[in-house]
């Protein structure tokens, strides 16, 4: 009978760091940016390996590697993202009409070194329409 004890135990504890696993590994797979439209993921080993636009990037994320994501914001969100994410401003550019902040913050992870600075946070302005994206965004604004 102890057997039997000791053994259901064991089971119950490895059922239950499966468990913990596996919503450590789903918290993983959360997407970057709550809100906003057009959510696309950068697939694959490298940012440049395919652009896949997708409604649902948590499940896309789950099984798929993900390299980098981007979303699109109505209006000008700079600075609400910027706050959001807690993020510091490495440097910024003007090009063509379109603001860009390329920023760090620690909620992401270590990212690409620009300028010597490290960048895991890219936010783009032109209008009324903002993009972000991390590490970078890869697509137009």
């Amino acid at each position: 009978m102890r057997r039997f004890f000791y053994g259901a135990c064991g089971v119950g504890v490895m059922l239950l760091s499966l468990a913990a696993g596996a919503f450590v590994f789903a918290l993983s797979r959360t997407p970057v940016f709550a809100d906003g439209e057009g959510y696309e993921i950068s697939a694959g080993a490298s940012s440049s390996a395919a652009i896949v636009q997708t409604d649902d990037a948590f499940a896309y994320k789950l099984f798929h590697a993900a390299a980098g994501e981007s979303v699109r914001y109505e209006g000008d969100v700079a600075a609400r993202l910027i706050k959001e994410f807690s993020a510091k401003l490495c440097f910024y550019e003007q090009a063509c009409g379109v603001s860009h902040y390329y920023l760090y913050t620690p909620r992401l992870g270590e990212g690409v070194f620009l300028n010597g600075c490290a960048v895991n946070l890219h936010i783009a302005v032109r209008g009324e329409r903002t993009v972000a994206g991390t590490p970078l965004i890869f697509g137009g604004v």
